[in-house]
């Protein structure tokens, strides 16, 4: 099938020629018919499949013909609010459509001004939205098409009351379409309240739970190693734009100047950042300005960026639905993309509940580490000798060897010491199977032996 065939007005199809679209992707075949036809619509699709072309152009052929007068689009973070903004611009530029974006963290004047001067599409989140509404402020914005777009990252994001009280201010005899990657229960409970009579489509596989041209392996690591099996990674990987995942603001500030110090083009992305430095940042991301986005999971909620090759859990995030999130950011557009996770014998156990839960296919991997020991190795050995306890016969020994110099006595047992350690500071990052599954038996046999004592206590 060829764009033509959708016969848009000639400014809409001038806006889809110069964009160069020429065959739809599948969601966009299937959403463009419906929607032209005036039903409401809950496709399911992930980020990168058309989905904002799927949505946008009949609506903006609905505005060309003056069969509509207005439309909102409502997404759950601010960088989507402008990217979708930014992509219906492009494409109904021709015909002369006016688009605006609202959010928090800037004035409301400017918004509310544009508004009432007529703007045919609003791209809102949910927040600012409701303020809006529930202050009187746009009572004149009444849009026949109304469009949820990520509707299970907003319910994530815990937006969900606000959505459905966005709908109290909205008109009933509208057009609806709901667009959502995963149908969560909650997700159809708010459809069966906010549409009516829609017609479902999907993008997704039955089976479908991560994408599978997506390679995901981890890396088994001592603590110790993170830093060092991130930095060998991003030396060795083929890399053109990545994310790097951590779980705490303070984690995502100490690894982009650890990464900006060895000469990695990083930036860093988290809840505590201004909204102009936020947007300044994300800008040169997309710009390919910097190459690294060292990130928490909710700074990169909605985080939808073209060429991202890699993305790297430098932490397990702490559920499943976070994990495809993470994952969601490579992959895209029917491109191939890499998930690497870093984890420790600790975290084991989740990294299997995430497998089983997601249906995810990781292979463990390992990873050729730099020659001798570098900076972490040596703190990991002095840590050790520091938590030794000296021996009743410690003294002794060292008359037996009168003979030798202190030095000479030190650097060989300091040699001892590190070939005992060496699977925890090698230069092998990431431990073989084999001593993968050795390490996890001897692991719950600790934890076992350590419930078995804790009942013990108990019962006295």
């Amino acid at each position: 099938m060829k764009f033509s065939e959708f016969n848009f007005h000639r400014d809409i199809a001038k806006g889809v020629k110069i964009a160069g679209f020429k065959e739809p992707s599948p969601i966009q075949e299937e959403a463009i018919p419906i929607i032209a036809s005036g039903s409401d619509l809950v496709g399911q699709a992930h980020t990168g499949t058309g989905k904002t072309a799927a949505f946008g152009l009949p609506m903006m052929d609905k505005l060309a013909r003056g069969e509509i007068e207005r439309a909102l689009v409502i997404t759950p973070t601010r960088e989507l609010a402008t990217q979708v903004a930014d992509e219906l611009y492009h494409l109904g530029r021709f015909a002369g459509i006016r688009t605006l974006t609202v959010y928090g963290g800037v004035g409301y004047g400017r918004q509310i001004a544009l508004i009432h001067k007529g703007v045919q599409i609003v791209v809102a989140t949910p927040g600012r939205l409701k303020d809006l509404y529930k202050k009187g402020k746009i009572d004149v914005f009444n849009p026949e098409i109304v469009v949820l777009d990520e509707a299970d990252e907003m319910l994530d994001m815990g937006f969900l009351e606000e959505i459905k009280e966005i709908f109290e201010y909205i008109p009933q005899n509208r057009q609806t379409l709901l667009f959502s990657a995963t149908m969560p229960e909650p997700i159809k409970e708010l459809a069966n309240d906010i549409l009516y009579q829609p017609q479902f489509i999907s993008a997704v596989g039955d089976d479908e739970t991560t994408n599978n041209i997506i390679d995901q392996r981890y890396y088994m690591i001592n603590e110790s190693q993170r830093d060092e099996a991130l930095i060998k990674l991003l030396e060795t990987e083929e890399t053109n734009k990545c994310i790097v995942f951590c779980r705490m603001k303070r984690e995502v500030d100490r690894l982009t100047e650890h990464l900006q110090a060895l000469g990695f083009s990083a930036g860093g992305l988290h809840g505590d950042l201004e909204q102009r430095d936020r947007e300044i940042m994300i800008k040169s991301y997309r710009r390919s300005e910097i190459k690294i986005m060292v990130a928490t999971d909710v700074a990169a909620r909605g985080l939808d960026v073209k060429d991202v090759t890699h993305v790297f859990n430098f932490h397990i995030p702490f559920d499943p639905q976070s994990y495809v999130h993470r994952i969601g950011r490579t992959g895209r557009a029917g491109k191939s993309g890499q998930a690497i996770t870093l984890v420790t014998t600790e975290e084991f156990r989740e990294l299997q509940r995430i497998q089983k839960e997601v249906g995810a296919e990781m292979r463990l991997a390992t990873l050729q580490g730099a020659d001798g020991l570098d900076d972490t190795g040596r703190e990991y050995l002095a840590e050790q000798v520091r938590d030794i306890a000296i021996h009743n016969d410690a003294s002794g020994m060292l008359e037996y060897m009168s003979d030798m110099d202190k030095d000479m006595i030190l650097e060989k047992l300091m040699s001892r010491l590190i070939e005992q350690e060496k699977q925890h500071i090698g230069s092998q990052i990431g431990f073989d199977q084999e001593t993968v599954d050795t390490m996890m038996q001897n692991y719950t046999g600790e934890k076992k032996a350590t419930r078995n004592n804790n009942r013990r206590r108990k019962r006295r």
